[in-house]
């Protein structure tokens, strides 16, 4: 004679509940590091840009004969710079060149303001 047991297997509404709390929890605390994060690397990038830029400008003032108080001319500058293109903001901002040779490049990004600044040091 066999007897037969009848096991329901699953979850309880209890132990699902707490689960989806316990991911809820770990949502709350990485999601503001992700941002963060992706705002840090957006302003490195930023920072490497106008390093490359001002270089570029250093290098075309250098070959040209400028003096710092000489205007800039953006479309010459290009072909000195990686890729014979100015670099685009990864936050959708745009490079400020400067008035002249001396003025140091700078950015109008909607993150500039924020933690590192996208300033050059």
């Amino acid at each position: 004679m066999k007897i037969k047991q009848t096991s329901k297997q699953g979850f309880t509404l209890v132990e699902i509940m707490i689960v989806v709390a316990i991911i809820g929890m770990l949502a709350a605390i990485a999601i503001p590091n992700f941002v963060k994060a992706r705002n840090t690397a957006q302003a490195n990038a930023c920072i490497a840009n106008m390093k490359q830029i001002d270089g570029g400008i250093q290098q075309w003032a250098l070959e040209k004969g400028k003096k710092d108080a000489d205007a800039i001319v953006a479309a010459e500058v290009a072909d000195y710079v990686k890729g014979r293109k100015m670099p685009t903001c990864p936050a959708g901002g745009d490079y400020v060149l400067g008035a002249n040779v001396a003025a140091v490049p700078s950015v109008t990004c909607p993150n500039a303001a924020s933690t590192p600044p996208h300033a050059l040091p």
